[in-house]
């Protein structure tokens, strides 16, 4: 438990609207692998298959979940390219599962009418040839509770008795943290900007003071909220920090929110699903009217500050 975290995000409740704010497309495909008996998507080894960006921070939210349940084995995944063209997201080389060219022919093939945002993650099933779904929370909740009899000692990353504190504080990472540094980088003038980058320092700041003496942020055990707020520190600093303009203060000037990335960087499996290549060629190479001559920075080191044996 965080209680003097949920204290203030109770408090902050009051006062904080969200009319206005969504920078991530609604879901459209949002079904179950369930146990019940006559469910359409049952839990089975090696039918359901993940298409994720290694650059996108809500497929890497899932990358890190398929990471820490050990089910490399049990569900299989596709990259997408770093960088989308004209075309959207695409396979290079086409995708070895499906056969497709892009990310949009899995959509279209799901549902030949469909016409609305092609987004990463997908959870597809291999089986019915349909997706399950493009909502990377539920995915992850999925991955997490659905497949508990083919795996063995691994983690509950939304233990029942957290399950109310886990929604509010991962409300609050997502809308704050997650959604805001792309309300900053895509605003269309000052007013935004600015509203977006308090709203974000706002809540960085409340992390790092409320963070507990334990290792994560619930205290001592490990949740999908852990996740949630890695997927943005790991890309701060090489992405965030410039190509966004949030640049009021660095990921790792935040002394216990860098610790914990450390931390949760050395957990078994997921410095794996960490490609940096791919997360800084796709921002600066796939948003043009940010940056139109298409320039990617060299640096800065963060696997290097991320090493426990760094300090």
């Amino acid at each position: 438990m965080n209680d003097r975290l949920t204290r203030i995000l109770s408090a902050r409740a009051t006062r904080t609207e969200s009319q206005g704010r969504q920078v991530v497309a609604a879901s459209e495909f949002r079904h179950s692998i369930s146990k019940q008996d006559g469910a359409a998507f049952p839990p089975e080894r090696s039918r359901y298959h993940l298409f994720v960006s290694h650059a996108c921070p809500f497929s890497h939210y899932v990358l890190i979940a398929r990471a820490l349940k050990r089910l490399q084995g049990i569900v299989s995944v596709s990259r997408v390219a770093p960088h989308q063209d004209e075309r959207g997201w695409r396979f290079d080389p086409p995708d070895p599962v499906s056969q497709a060219e892009t990310l949009a022919d899995i959509y279209l093939r799901a549902d030949p009418a469909y016409s609305g945002k092609v987004t990463v993650p997908v959870l597809w099933d291999k089986l019915s040839e349909t997706i399950v779904s493009n909502d990377s929370g539920d995915i992850f909740r999925m991955l997490d509770s659905a497949f508990k009899g083919l795996t063995r000692g691994v983690p509950q990353l939304r233990p029942p008795e957290l399950a109310e504190e886990i929604d509010t504080v991962s409300a609050f990472i997502r809308e704050s943290v997650n959604h805001s540094v792309y309300r900053a980088g895509f605003a269309a003038g000052q007013w935004d900007y600015d509203r977006a980058v308090a709203e974000l320092f706002e809540a960085l700041d409340i992390l790092e003071a409320t963070f507990p003496d334990e290792d994560w942020l619930l205290g001592s055990q490990l949740t999908e909220v852990d996740a949630r707020l890695f997927v943005t520190l790991i890309r701060f600093d090489a992405v965030y920090y410039t190509h966004f303009k949030c640049n009021w203060r660095h990921a790792y000037e935040y002394p216990r929110l860098w610790s914990f990335a450390r931390r949760f960087y050395s957990l078994p499996g997921v410095a794996e699903t960490v490609r940096m290549d791919d997360i800084v060629s796709h921002y600066y190479l796939s948003h043009q009217a940010i940056n139109p001559a298409g320039i990617v920075p060299k640096g800065p080191d963060v696997i290097g500050r991320l090493s426990l044996s760094a300090y």
